[in-house]
């Protein structure tokens, strides 16, 4: 059951602060609970650190 089900149609907005892997996964959330999102993320994309581990590691042998 989700949220809507749960709680009826949920009304409302938040602002996600950051558009790393954390901020995009919290803004899908919020979302899927039936909340308008807004994302605000100071670089030109999103993606966090995540986004560059392809130039750190080109062959994904990110391994310990």
């Amino acid at each position: 059951m989700n949220d809507k089900q749960r709680y009826g149609q949920l009304q409302g907005a938040v602002i996600v602060v950051g558009g790393g892997i954390a901020g995009m996964q919290a803004a899908l959330d919020m979302a899927n609970s039936g909340f308008y999102v807004y994302m605000v993320e100071k670089s030109p994309g999103i993606g966090g650190v995540m986004a560059q581990l392809d130039k750190t590691f080109p062959t994904n042998d990110c391994s310990m």
